[in-house]
């Protein structure tokens, strides 16, 4: 699970350093996906579940809230 972790916190990382050249609305969505799977992975592992579904779901929820966000920051 650590190594599921800190494959994610890496990841994470990757996706906002590289968000430079996108739109407002791209920036949200891979932003939110990222942070949503880390926390979905990390609740998961907290709630006793697996943690790839944990961040698979936390990163659809992420990515959606993330997009909307972004969204509405462009306009």
């Amino acid at each position: 699970m650590k190594r599921f972790l800190s494959f994610t916190l890496i990841l994470t990382a990757a996706s906002v350093i590289g968000c430079t050249s996108m739109t407002s609305e791209q920036q949200g969505t891979v932003s939110g996906a990222a942070i949503g799977a880390a926390a979905g992975a990390g609740i998961a592992a907290i709630a006793g579940g697996s943690g790839w579904t944990g961040a698979a779901v936390g990163a659809v929820a992420g990515g959606v809230v993330g997009n909307i966000r972004g969204r509405q920051q462009q306009k």
